[in-house]
């Protein structure tokens, strides 16, 4: 993996026990500093008693409050504050560290409950993880339990992440980004963990307490035996809450501040949590779901692929204004709903002024108008003016659906702001992206149908009407398997 740096070296005097092996967890540490003052600790109005976790380690949908209705949208909120942290193995683990592990996830959960209130932790692992079991990928014990492709088993649910088609990479000479000019790197992490919760503070205490401080919940915790097993590679906070994007770019003076929709949980004003628009976690497991070949009782039945991805958004290209804060010819409203959504016809045209807090509504349905809806926007079928455009929902539709039109992935994506692989060093807008899917090849296959570079070319759709592309540069990616809660802690070990 590229040895890439926030440029945060470390937070409040760590020791050098916290440094050996908790340095990268000192980004998501300032990050969730610097936004926790515009952040509120929402009030939950609690469902019906949940009772324990179920074996899908991400599926938290009997945890929270149940969908409403926000502007006629169903939409549903999750936990105000999450981190992904990234970290490499300096060793293969035994059945000791397996034990550690399982037992270190137990007490976050006995000292944090399961809610937003508390904290949720979820575990997975990547192929470097895999390849340092005995016999690799190719060996007996990986073979016989990792699930395969149902369309071709040869081929493994688990495969490493490519460039997207509108990456900066070698793989794609030409493509070129105007601010953030960026080449995507393919990490080689072993383990990533996702940690939710509503409080800043209760994840600033559990990633402490892996770092070494010894305590955990305002008493003292040995804190788990990490050092000499693994390193933490990086960290990355994410936050997801109704204006919470429009108060950090006003706090932070963001020239296109004021274009912010400020009821939008999203930077671009557009909420992207409608219920319908993704899948139930069941759906998306190797148990679930028709790409992969895992039955009811096999080891990773109720696991599923969880692809990351960290992405630098250039939001004054997207608002179209200039350093001083003038709207372009691009800026309305009604252009920024098509980019995001389709034009075929817009889902909203906006507000009389189609500048200030957005131009427009946050809320708008992601209806599935079929298949082929990206193609007729290409072609300029049914759009305004006959344009030829792609809008970012209706190419993700070509191949995010099963055939009766339910979404195969489910997305736990937000916003971000801090200064991870921006070449300046400076603080920017982040969209830190990750989904669970039933392959990596369906999220491979979906990412293609988003770029829908074949109709772009096809159709001569000029790169400034292709969705939200030249907007977006992700900068690392990587494909991870979460395992069944029952085998969270390093899979497969027992066997070795």
């Amino acid at each position: 993996m590229a040895d890439r740096s926030s440029g945060v070296t470390g937070v409040g005097g760590p020791s050098r026990r916290q440094v050996l092996y908790g340095g990268g967890l000192a980004a998501a540490l300032v990050a969730l500093d610097g936004w926790q003052r515009q952040a509120g600790v929402p009030t939950r109005v609690p469902g019906a008693k949940p009772g324990k976790p179920g074996d899908v380690q991400f599926d938290i949908a009997a945890f929270v409050p149940p969908a409403r209705t926000v502007e006629g949208v169903e939409v549903q909120f999750g936990p105000v504050h999450t981190v992904f942290a990234t970290a490499q193995l300096l060793r293969t683990p035994t059945a000791a560290d397996q034990r550690m592990l399982r037992d270190a996830l137990g007490t976050v959960e006995h000292r944090y409950p399961f809610s937003p209130a508390g904290v949720f932790a979820f575990v997975a692992y990547g192929l470097p993880y895999f390849r340092r079991l005995p016999g690799g990928l190719t060996g007996p014990l990986v073979a016989a339990h990792l699930p395969r492709l149902a369309g071709d088993p040869a081929r493994y649910v688990l495969e490493e992440a490519v460039p997207g088609p509108t990456d900066v990479s070698p793989a794609n000479p030409g493509v070129t980004k105007d601010r953030f000019d960026v080449p995507v790197v393919i990490e080689d992490n072993d383990l990533l963990f996702t940690l939710r919760s509503d409080r800043a503070d209760n994840l600033r205490d559990v990633l402490a307490w892996f770092g070494g401080s010894g305590r955990l919940a305002g008493r003292p915790e040995p804190s788990p035996a990490l050092e000499g097993l693994l390193r933490f590679t990086s960290s990355r906070a994410m936050f997801q809450q109704r204006g919470l994007p429009r108060k950090v770019a006003d706090a932070n003076g963001l020239v296109y501040a004021f274009m912010v929709n400020p009821d939008s949980p999203m930077w671009m004003g557009f909420a992207d949590q409608q219920v319908d628009a993704s899948a139930p976690a069941a759906r998306v497991t190797f148990g679930g779901a028709e790409p992969a070949t895992a039955v009811a009782g096999d080891y990773f039945d109720n696991g599923s692929i969880q692809h990351l991805s960290h992405v630098i958004m250039d939001l004054q290209q997207f608002y179209d204004v200039d350093d001083h804060g003038k709207p372009g010819d691009d800026a309305e409203y009604r252009e920024r709903v098509q980019y995001m959504f389709r034009s075929t016809p817009p889902p909203s045209t906006g507000y009389g002024d189609q500048y200030t807090d957005g131009g427009g509504p946050a809320f708008l349905a992601n209806t599935f108008r079929g298949t082929g809806d990206a193609l007729r926007g290409a072609r300029g079928v049914g759009t305004p003016g006959g344009e030829h455009r792609l809008g970012h929902i209706s190419t993700l539709q070509r191949t995010s659906r099963d055939r009766a039109g339910r979404p195969l992935h489910l997305r736990m994506d937000g916003p971000g702001f801090d200064a991870m692989d921006v070449p300046d060093g400076s603080v920017q807008p982040k969209l830190q992206f990750t989904a669970f899917v039933p392959s990596a090849d369906f999220f491979a296959t979906m990412r293609r149908s988003q770029a829908s570079v074949d109709l772009a070319r096809a159709n001569a759709v000029p790169q400034s009407d292709s969705g939200l592309e030249r907007f977006l540069t992700a900068t690392r990616r990587q494909n991870f398997l979460v395992p069944p809660r029952r085998h969270r802690a390093f899979p497969l070990i027992e066997h070795t």
